[in-house]
């Protein structure tokens, strides 16, 4: 058992990864073997995070379950990792949804071995993520993490379709989602790596925990012949870039709906339910902490980008004719309202005096991290769905559907309940994020919040358009006789639903569970 307690975080993060070294030396014809080995090696990781969830101390301060390994003595990089309660939610959030996108992904036929290890190799990406203490390490991790999912979308991704680039030169619709969420995320990343350089240069260090001491300290004088001032913005806006790419935040969200229309089913929900978290991880990580001036100081450009993200993903949405697409942009959507939180705290800062204020942005804040744990759960849930409709007719167009629900009741039951999640109606787990974010932002950035209940006015209007079309109206009579007949739901379909929809409803119920552990931790970044 102690030998469990001190190096548990490093078995919950390699894990996954002594799980595809086995699958590399099963036999490629042993189908179901290698399916349920790597479900089963999820589920491992997934009951190591629930022990250190239920190890960990909610009242203690600090990073728990450190563990510190020389990595790279000559630059004094450490491979150093801990929790606290942010990162310990977004690593039971990976965890929780692994497996189900791999049972999610028995329906893959082909290339299966490689497959499954490359989503288990995904799985370790975005866990480091979360666990790095160390800004290279965090950025090795942060690298590790596109190039599974590169591979998922280009190898297994939708094989219909094609894009015209440049000169009428046409590609397959993958392969172009595919490169354009690769260039996309390096570009971001490129800023990212330079500022970290910078600090590591600086300081003879990449240690976390250090950085946060002595880089928010320096206040004057220069630094490479610039005032400090000046390279600290430079910095900021590096991060900024690309934790917002990752996000996405309007405008850099157009690769997102390209990568969820053409990745495979369980690859859109794995990308939208945990991906899609480490942009706004970072914003809480690295930028609140490590530049909580320069945070206060352009609070309005990050509330901008909320509202505009907001906004402009519910229209986009509501525009849309393909269901994956129009539940690609809803994500654009919901993390606005992330970044929306995260500005709120930004501009209220470290040092607010207004005892009201300083509540204020401790509930945006804990209201943000909230909605990165509940969208997470309602997106993986709906881009589900939205495969499970696709693989039975092959068609993605709304106008396509109509009046399903006779035939398919069980089914639709599901889609009603995981839309309503997604909607916020109260009693689901969207309703309680975004209300605390909204009540938190009000006093703060009261003008950007008033304007994002726009985005949540229409995200309604594309919720209800989705069903509407779906499963209401007149029968379109090909989908109820003969070859085209739409199936049920099937029993394997319902397991992969039951524990999204199971937490969906106690976190709409009773979220005091998580916010438990959430809250101390944002209490600490200030």
């Amino acid at each position: 058992m102690e030998f469990l307690n001190s190096h548990l975080l490093t078995l919950i993060l390699f894990f996954p990864v002594l799980a595809a070294l086995v699958l590399l030396f099963l036999p490629g014809e042993a189908v179901k073997l290698i399916r349920w080995t790597a479900l089963i090696a999820s589920l491992v990781s997934l009951g190591l995070s629930i022990f250190l969830w239920r190890q960990f101390d909610p009242a203690a301060a600090g990073f728990q379950f450190e563990e510190t390994y020389t990595w790279y003595a000559a630059i004094n990089s450490t491979f150093h990792i801990g929790v606290d309660g942010l990162s310990l939610t977004m690593v039971l959030l990976t965890a929780i949804l692994t497996p189900i996108a791999i049972l999610a992904s028995f329906n893959i036929s082909e290339r299966v071995k490689a497959y499954m290890m490359l989503f288990l190799f995904l799985e370790t990406g975005m866990l480091g993520v979360f666990l790095a203490l160390d800004l290279l390490i965090f950025f090795v991790f942060w690298e590790v993490g596109l190039v599974p999912m590169y591979f998922l979308i280009n190898q297994w991704g939708s094989e219909k379709g094609e894009r015209t680039l440049w000169k009428g030169i046409k590609v397959q619709a993958r392969n172009y989602a595919s490169l354009k969420f690769m260039i996309y995320t390096m570009a971001g990343s490129l800023g990212l790596l330079l500022a970290i350089q910078m600090l590591g240069v600086l300081f003879q260090t990449f240690d976390l925990l250090v950085l946060y001491q002595r880089w928010t300290s320096l206040s004057d004088g220069t630094l490479l012949g610039l005032p400090v001032a000046t390279v600290k913005a430079v910095a900021f806006w590096a991060f900024v870039i690309a934790f917002a790419v990752k996000v996405p935040v309007w405008p850099f969200h157009t690769w997102l709906p390209d990568a969820h229309t053409e990745a495979p089913t369980a690859g859109s929900m794995i990308l939208a339910g945990v991906l899609l978290k480490l942009g706004a991880y970072g914003f809480l990580r690295l930028v609140l902490p490590l530049y909580p001036a320069e945070a206060q100081r352009f609070a309005g450009a990050l509330a901008f980008l909320a509202v505009m993200a907001i906004i402009f993903g519910a229209f986009a949405s509501y525009g849309q004719k393909d269901f994956k697409r129009l539940v690609a942009y809803s994500s654009v959507n919901h993390m606005g309202f992330v970044l929306l939180g995260i500005a709120a705290a930004a501009k209220v800062g470290v040092a607010g005096t207004d005892a009201a204020l300083n509540l204020s942005r401790n509930i945006a804040l804990n209201g943000a991290v909230l909605q990165m744990f509940n969208h997470g759960l309602s997106a993986a849930g709906m881009f589900f769905l939205v495969g499970v409709l696709y693989e039975r007719t092959h068609t993605r167009n709304l106008d396509d559907y109509g009046g399903l629900f006779p035939l398919v009741p069980v089914y639709g039951g599901i889609l009603i309940f995981t839309s309503m999640a997604s909607l916020g109606l109260p009693g689901l787990n969207g309703f309680v994020s975004e209300f605390l974010v909204v009540r938190g932002s009000w006093p703060i950035l009261t003008v950007y919040t008033a304007l994002a209940m726009l985005g949540l006015l229409f995200t309604g209007a594309y919720i209800l358009k989705g069903i509407k079309q779906v499963l209401h109206g007149p029968l379109n009579e090909h989908w109820a006789h003969g070859e085209h007949r739409l199936a049920e739901i099937k029993a394997r379909e319902i397991i992969v639903m039951v524990p999204l929809m199971v937490l969906i409803l106690v976190l709409g119920i009773w979220p005091g569970w998580l916010l438990e552990v959430i809250n101390k931790a944002m209490l600490m970044l200030f």
